[in-house]
């Protein structure tokens, strides 16, 4: 078990390294253990993972020839989205979750790319193959003229990215069997056993489960025009619902129930709202508030420290909060990366720097390019319709 807790502004925490970690979906031989970094992409390169294996009292998995099977009831379930401006970021998630889990090879990853990304879905997933040999993953094919006609302009041009809307349509693009899983955000790294958030309780018909902050002013989230019309703001001043502010980067999603009630399309309905009448100025956070505030699980709040990029316009530095920490979330304008590469690090920048498998070029900087890339390596995805 590892301990991230933080006191008074102190950081204390204790990394434990577990051993080798066994097969996951792969297609091309393991390197050489000496053989040096991996380059996919043009001057791209990642250091290859350390395994990490399961401990004495974790499951067996069901396997299907050399591969785990993704219905396995045993499996821990991961969605992320995977592109290439955001992939350092996702690499270091990932091995952040793999460095603190007690079950590492009982974790199965589903990272949702884009059909048009700089870099192909396919060269995308062999450098995670390549990065994390042993890893349970598989990759999902987002295709993003399934929401371009509803993303509307934003106070950021990053948050009208479609790929942030693919959370909305995981119920449509994971598998049937796979009833429950956790989002994350590609800009957080977790520092305690990813098994606890998993087994968080739904109480109830609750679809959703997060961190909340009720004391949030949510008049902030929406404009004059919401807020005047009553049929609108009704969605959160019924008797029913006290609405609270949850971020959605990081979400335990119950799928079964989300399936049973359509809550793809009950986003879309506020979306298309949004492109008729301006209700709000953030990307796709307003529409998931609309919806499922005030009917959420709270969990606590350790799981979710979130603004570490700052805010979405300047991205100035914040600080911590005291108290227990399990995932930290550089939600916001500022990324860790962007910030090291420059020698403008924030303090808690050096807390993401550990879990960075990035190996910069010789100017020491990390350059996302949009060339296009072929690979012929093999690949396992699904395709969104």
């Amino acid at each position: 078990m590892v301990h991230f807790r933080l006191h008074a502004g102190v950081l204390f925490f204790t990394v434990v390294l577990f051993p080798l970690l066994c097969f996951g979906i792969r297609s091309i031989p393991s390197r050489g253990r000496n053989s040096g970094a991996v380059e996919v992409l043009n001057g791209f390169r990642f250091a290859e993972a350390p395994e990490y294996r399961n401990g004495r009292d974790c499951p067996v998995l069901e396997t299907n020839g050399r591969l785990v099977s993704p219905c396995d009831p045993s499996l821990v379930h991961i969605a992320m989205t995977l592109d290439f401006e955001y992939l350092r970021g996702s690499i270091a998630a990932v091995h952040s979750v793999l460095k603190h889990a007690t079950c590492p090879e009982s974790i199965f990853f589903h990272f949702i790319a884009a059909e048009f990304d700089p870099a192909s879905p396919r060269v995308l997933a062999q450098l995670v193959r390549s990065t994390f040999p042993s890893l349970n993953f598989k990759v999902h094919i987002f295709r993003e003229d399934a929401v371009i006609n509803l993303i509307s302009s934003s106070i950021r041009q990053a948050l009208e990215n479609p790929l942030n809307y693919a959370r909305n349509y995981l119920g449509d693009m994971l598998d049937l069997c796979v009833d429950r899983v956790i989002y994350l955000d590609s800009d957080v790294v977790v520092v305690d056993d990813i098994h606890k958030l998993w087994t968080a309780t739904l109480s109830g018909a609750r679809v959703i489960g997060a961190p909340e902050y009720c004391h949030t002013n949510f008049t902030k989230y929406f404009t004059d025009v919401f807020w005047s019309d009553p049929d609108m703001s009704g969605a959160f001043t019924s008797a029913r619902r006290k609405p609270c502010y949850f971020n959605t980067g990081v979400m335990v999603m119950d799928l079964v129930r989300w399936r049973e009630g359509n809550y793809s399309g009950r986003i879309e309905k506020w979306m298309e709202v949004q492109r008729k009448t301006r209700i709000y100025e953030l990307g796709s956070l307003p529409p998931f508030l609309l919806v499922f505030a005030g009917d959420v699980e709270a969990m606590d709040h350790r799981w979710n420290q979130h603004g570490l990029g700052g805010d979405n316009v300047r991205g100035t530095c914040r600080s911590l909060h005291p108290g227990p920490v399990s995932l930290l979330h550089w939600s916001g304008k500022g990324k860790p990366w962007v910030r090291l590469d420059a020698k403008k690090p924030c303090k808690v920048d050096h807390l993401w720097e550990p879990y960075d498998l990035y190996i910069s070029n010789n100017e020491g900087h990390y350059y996302p390019h949009s060339d296009n890339h072929h690979s012929s390596g093999f690949f396992t995805g699904s395709g969104y319709m």
